[in-house]
Formats: C-alpha cells, structure tokens, sequence
C-alpha cells in the first residue's frame, strides 16, 4: 500500500507519474462559496515548470491547468477539486535502460523490492514531476489563506553549493517581493549573489554534475495560537508536508542550528506589549529567534525557515551501480533533468507551507 494523501481537514490525494498520460490533485475539505483565482494558481505552475531557463530540464510541458470538478460559476463547491495536467513532452524511450538498472540517489531500487513491480519511466511516482499537482493545490491554499487571514508566503533561493546570498532578514518590511526573486532565473534576489549562482549551476551542467542547496522561507500574517503544544506543534505539521518534497534532507526554525551555538540569554525573544489604537494590546515578541513558533505554537511573528536540498541524483557522470540480477554495471545517466533543483522548487515549498497552515487553521 502506498500512501498519497495528506491533511486532516483539507486532504490532498496525488495521483499520475512522470510519464503517464496525466498528473495531478484532488483536493477535499476545501470551504465551499470561495471565489477562485485558476490564473494566480496557473502563475505559480508556470514557476514551477520545465524548460524555464537553460538552467532547467528541457523537457517542455506547458502544465496548462484544468479543474474538472468542484469549481462551478468561479466557485468552490464544498466538493472535491480536482486539478488535472497533461503529460505532453513524454519521451519513455530515454529510460528504457532502467527497467533494469536501479540509478544512485534514487528510489529505484527501493520501489523495486518493496512493490514487486514499478514505473521505470522518469522514476514514475517517485518523480518530482508529480508535485505539480501539489502546487496547484497549494496556490489555492494560498488564495484562501491570503483572503481570510492575510497571510503572505514568501520563498526564495539562498544558497547554492557554497555560493549564499546576503539576505539576513530582521523584520517583515525586509522580505524580498516576488518582483525581486523572480528577477532571476535562480530566484535568489541578490543579483550578485544570483549571478554566481547562476554560473556554478551552468557550470555543473556542462560538467554533468548537480548542485544543492538551500531555499529560505518567511511566512507573515499567521496569528498567534496556531498549532498545539504537544504532538501537534506548527514546526512539526510544517515539516511533515515539507520534508516530502523530493531531495529535501534538511530544515530548521528561526536560528535552528546556529542556536547550538548560542547562550540562552541571546536567543530568548523577550515578550513585548503593542498598544493598538483601539485601545487593546497585542503581544509579540522583541526579536525573533525561534523563528515565530516558541512551544508548538505561533507567536504572531514570521515564520522563518530553511530547507537544505541535495544535488540532483540524476548526474550525466558515468556512476557504478547494479542491475536487476545483482551484477555490478556502469551507469550513464540519459534523459532531460534540472542540474541544480532548488529554482523550480521555490513555488513547492510555499505551496507545502500553504497546505499545512490552512489545515491547521481549519482545525482551530
């Protein structure tokens, strides 16, 4: 049996592989009379696509949305959503070698023996090209969360192999716009920082290498008393739907690692009271830390983030491996693929972080 639902109140079912003749979402539990924004959800499958830039695969899919139920007159419905895309640029062929051969840094082989029986295509369901489904139900997400809530979801690249950006954000006034991220076509919005990185990663392609690295995330607007205390802390429900994006093998809150380095007088974010000019106090706290979440539960302040993505395991280098029959082959790796992930990525974990919160809004 595999698993490929996630949520508790807004449950999102993926389906489709690399290859097939389709992917997708359904999307249930999603409030009925809301009115949807289908272009703004098609903007961030756009950010999401193939054949972007000479930094992507080619493989050229328009990912050209379609709802087929459970939107009627720009509504939604209270019923299931269902978004579907179309596998247009198919080209099996360049995988028929792996049927047999199990490629490293792939689930190839685990598939394999834990099924009985698998999609060589791509990788089939293993395949990022199956999260596009997973931004097209989170630009929803997003749409919903902004109009009820107003909050504002903003990812973007930070690093790449040892090449970071200088974008050490203090306040929310500070978060790059989308105008800026997406000046580049890595989505980091340092341009010097982005033009380095841009070079590295046409650098590996040439080379037929891969590079990782890491996507920072702010998300503002969330009040304060979301998530639970004990075994339903924000920061968890956040990792569980952002630690299922392929080649994530890392992420950490506010300070997160750097922390251990810290004194506990320098990381406690002391408590503050804001008068409003309605005459009530809003609590927040001085700096920020932790990262908005202190105890499972927001505090009012930005969440911030950082996810760590590997190098694409899909490397043209000729790599050792073993087949079917257990014998150890040479692999050279054929096929269209990102050298470097993390810049269609960004509309991913946005999407993900979207889909975790409004589930646990929806709970509260």
């Amino acid at each position: 049996m595999s698993r490929n639902s996630i949520g508790k109140n807004l449950v999102i079912t993926s389906f489709g592989e690399s290859h097939g003749s389709f992917i997708g979402a359904v999307v249930d539990g999603f409030p009925a009379n809301f009115t949807v924004n289908l272009s703004a959800i098609q903007q961030q499958l756009n950010r999401r696509k193939p054949g972007q830039s000479a930094l992507t695969t080619q493989r050229a899919e328009d990912d050209q949305i379609q709802c087929i139920s459970g939107i009627f007159e720009g509504k939604s419905l209270g019923s299931p959503i269902t978004f579907l895309i179309a596998n247009k640029d198919q080209k099996p062929e360049d995988y028929q070698q792996l049927k047999d051969q199990f490629r490293p840094g792939h689930a190839d082989l685990l598939y394999q023996q834990k099924y009985g029986h698998r999609d060589h295509r791509g990788g089939g369901r293993s395949s990022a090209r199956i999260t596009a489904g997973w931004v097209a139900a989170g630009a929803l997400a997003q749409q919903w969360l902004q109009e009820n809530h107003n909050i504002q979801i903003t990812a973007w690249v930070n690093q790449i192999h040892h090449i970071q950006a200088e974008t050490r954000i203090t306040q929310a006034t500070e978060i790059p716009s989308l105008q800026a991220i997406d000046a580049s076509p890595v989505r980091c919005p340092d341009p010097i920082a982005a033009k380095q990185m841009e070079t590295a990663i046409q650098q590996a392609k040439t080379d037929g290498n891969s590079l990782g690295g890491i996507i920072q995330c702010y998300i503002t607007g969330v009040p304060m008393g979301v998530g639970e205390p004990v075994f339903g802390k924000l920061q968890a429900q956040l990792a569980l739907y952002l630690t299922n994006i392929n080649a994530v093998k890392g992420i950490s809150f506010g300070e997160g690692f750097q922390s251990a380095h810290m004194k506990g007088s320098e990381h406690n974010d002391a408590w503050i009271a804001r008068s409003q000019a309605n005459h009530t106090t809003q609590f927040g706290t001085k700096t920020n830390h932790a990262g908005g979440i202190v105890g499972g539960i927001a505090t009012g302040e930005p969440i911030w983030f950082q996810l760590a993505f590997k190098p694409t395991s899909s490397i043209a280098l000729p790599q050792n491996t073993v087949n079917s029959a257990g014998e150890t082959v040479e692999l050279e790796t054929t096929g269209r693929h990102d050298p470097c992930v993390l810049p269609r990525a960004v509309p991913i974990v946005e999407s993900m972080s979207a889909l975790a919160l409004m589930d646990l809004i929806l709970e509260k």
